[in-house]
């Protein structure tokens, strides 16, 4: 017989009230309202996003990254498992409680992955971080570029001016990243527009679809081509 779910934590929103509930040592759920934003046991397209967007930095010489979405901490996890100790990684989250979540009742699934000392959390939102490091250029761009946010890109996305997945924010994706850098963009289903878009902004795109049968979730990968270099 299954354990009932424990509320461990709640706060008010404005999409509603976020709330963390366990049941057992390992099993989690983080919901918003009535939704369920995430599972602690069904972690495959968090963990896949986090290795492929960074698995080509292993033996790069002080890699910078940027995540964006803390979640859990499982791509956190991921990404750091595929850098070398010399990496800088900056994780920008919006909810401070989700912090307090991942370096309290949800450390131990990741082994403190916002503990790493290579690991710096902004409390703020990761489409404005971009678009500065945009603006700015030069040394303070990154290597790659993980996107890990509920629902990601989507049939409803605005084209053109959503913040993170509409065409003149992926021009700014681009010139945030150096030369052949990549970004990964978690998505809870495959959207072909944002991959023409990721296309049309300089990407050479591939998805991958973690996992067997049912929903399965899009793990889409941009890399930069060299001939749309960024200013």
């Amino acid at each position: 017989m299954a354990q009932p779910w424990k509320t461990i934590d709640t706060i008010s929103t404005d999409e509603g009230i976020l709330e963390l509930r366990q049941r057992g040592e390992r099993d989690f759920l983080i919901t918003i309202g009535s939704q369920i934003l995430m599972n602690s046991l069904s972690n495959r397209s968090e963990v896949v996003l986090g290795q492929l967007g960074c698995g080509h930095l292993k033996e790069s010489s002080n890699p910078q990254v940027l995540v964006g979405g803390l979640g859990m901490g499982f791509t956190l996890r991921a990404v750091l498992d595929s850098l070398p100790l010399s990496a800088r990684v900056i994780v920008a989250e919006l909810n401070p409680t989700i912090l307090e979540w991942c370096r309290g009742p949800l450390a131990a699934l990741t082994e403190n992955a916002v503990g790493d000392p290579r690991v710096t959390v902004e409390i703020g939102d990761v489409a404005r971080r971009i678009r500065m490091t945009a603006e700015a250029g030069g040394k303070s761009r990154f290597d790659a570029i993980v996107l890990d946010l509920y629902r990601g890109p989507h049939a409803k996305t605005d084209q053109k001016d959503d913040p993170l997945y509409g065409s003149r924010a992926l021009e700014n994706t681009r010139a945030a990243l150096k030369p052949c850098g990549v970004v990964a963009v978690w998505g809870e289903n495959y959207d072909e527009n944002f991959d023409k878009r990721l296309q049309g902004a300089g990407f050479t795109v591939t998805t991958n679809r973690p996992g067997r049968g049912g929903l399965r979730h899009a793990v889409f990968l941009g890399r930069l081509n060299q001939s749309k270099k960024a200013p």
